[in-house]
Order: structure tokens, then sequence, then C-alpha cells
């Protein structure tokens, strides 16, 4: 599996790939960039270079996940089978506009959408959508659907031929970790992780990280960002329970290319 997590500023664009498919996870593209971030088509035309992507997960509607420039791109030109998100409508403009995007798409192909919510904990399995990769989805939930954060889809993708997974977060905060803690113990332990909510201070637990057990974090944070993500009390949780993390803020802005092959686990700068 090789994860590879855009430097897009303070947004998230994770394309995650297996031997012959790919999936993406999430799609911000910032239209007026105040740093140097990637370009974004560059990345995806050598990444996805003989891969099929086969779907698109959306963790959320903030528009630092859920964004009309990075759809049209993903739908238009690589042209997925299916997408996935929360089952939770948080009406912007910007998530109109993404809907509108995809409502045009579905005329033109025949595309599957999944809304996730576990009210039942035996519907979390997503096996059939990907021949590479198996989903098994923990968050949201009808009981802590208290705010968009934790509304945020979280899943962990597992690579079929190396059993290597990579634990999707979105926003969700320490206290819908509590419950997902609660309901499903060991099951949400990861090779690597996605820093929830950018690296904010509280955007995990304590007792979440130790059911985690990551090998590496991956953070998505924007150069000099006016949350100060990832904070001091994220990066320390992370120093505590994982061996490594990397953060795309880091060194100016960095794009990463993540090697996951079970247990062994690689991050490098990745130049497209």
């Amino acid at each position: 599996m090789n994860i590879y997590t855009l430097n897009v500023g303070q947004g998230q664009f994770v394309v995650v790939t297996g031997n012959t498919q790919a999936i993406i996870i999430d799609s911000y593209v910032p239209l007026n960039p105040t740093a140097d971030i990637v370009n974004v088509k560059g990345a995806l035309a050598a990444i996805l270079q003989g891969k099929h992507l086969v779907g698109l997960i959306v963790t959320g509607f903030d528009a630092d996940h859920f964004n009309e420039v990075g759809i049209k791109i993903i739908l238009n030109k690589y042209r997925p089978n299916w997408i996935m998100y929360p089952k939770y409508f948080k009406d912007t403009r910007v998530a109109d506009a993404c809907f509108a995007a995809i409502k045009t798409f579905e005329k033109q192909k025949v595309f599957a959408r999944y809304s996730v919510a576990l009210d039942k904990n035996d519907a979390r399995f997503y096996n059939k959508l990907s021949d590479d990769f198996q989903i098994e989805a923990f968050s949201p939930h009808s009981d802590d659907m208290n705010s968009s954060n934790n509304c945020s889809l979280v899943c962990k993708i597992k690579e079929r031929t190396t059993g290597a997974t990579y634990l999707v977060t979105g926003d969700t905060e320490s206290d819908r970790w509590q419950s997902i803690v609660r309901i499903f113990g060991s099951a949400i332990a990861s090779h690597v992780l996605a820093a929830p909510h950018h690296g904010s201070r509280n955007g995990v637990s304590d007792a979440a990280m130790r059911l985690i057990t990551p090998h590496t974090v991956l953070i998505s944070a924007g150069v000099d960002n006016q949350y100060d993500h990832p904070a001091p009390e994220a990066t320390k949780l992370f120093t505590a329970h994982a061996q490594k993390y990397f953060s795309t803020s880091y060194g100016g802005g960095q794009s990463l290319k993540t090697v996951a092959t079970g247990a062994s686990v690689s991050t490098y700068k990745f130049f497209p």
C-alpha cells in the first residue's frame, strides 16, 4: 500500500494505491494558495499512472475536505465507480456545489453512492468495492452526531495482499473517540494513522492512540496555519504511541509518500 499525503495547505487530499487500484480520500484544492503547494493535477497524473481509481472517500462536508475544484478534477478526469461519505449533510454553498458536480457526473456514468451511518455495527464492512482493498467503517453514529466534526467518516482501509492498514479519521474529535474506543476496541488498530482534525489538540485521545498503536502518523496541515496545527498536545500523544509522525506543514511544506507492507512502514518526501 502506498499512501500519498499531498501538500495542499490547510486541508486534505490523500491518494491510496494498491497493485492495480486506487482510492482518494478528500478533495481539497485551494483556489488562492498563500504558500507553495503541490500541483494536484500533476501529482495525480504521476500517482495514478497505470492505476484504476475505483472510489472517492469524503470524510466530511467542511470546505477543507469537500472541495468543488477537487471533486471536478477527480470525477471528470479519473471517473471513479463510487463515492462514500457520512450520512450527514452540512448545508453550505460549498457542499451544494460539490453535490451538484456529483449529480452531473451521475448522468454520464453508472456511479454508486454510499452514505455511511453506523446505527448497526454489523453494517460497517465494505468488502466488494475494491479488489485491492477492504474498507471497515467506525463512524459516524447517530448517538454522537453533535457536531459536523464528530459526523466525520472514520474508516480503516486494508490492503488484501499485504494486510497493511490505514485509518482515515477526518475531523473526528476526542469525545467521539471515547465512543469509538468503547464500541470497537482493538478493531481500530492500524499501521498508519491519518492524524484526526489535522493534528488538533482535541483531535484524538490517549485511549484511542493506545488501541490504534500506529507505526506512523500522517498530518495534513498548512504551513504556518492559523490553528497552530499540529498542536503540541497532539504531537506529544503521537510521540508516545507511534514510532514516527510526519506533517505536510514541515520543511516549508511537503508532500509525503508512505509505503506500508504490513508492519513495515516508511515515509519519504514525494516529488511528483
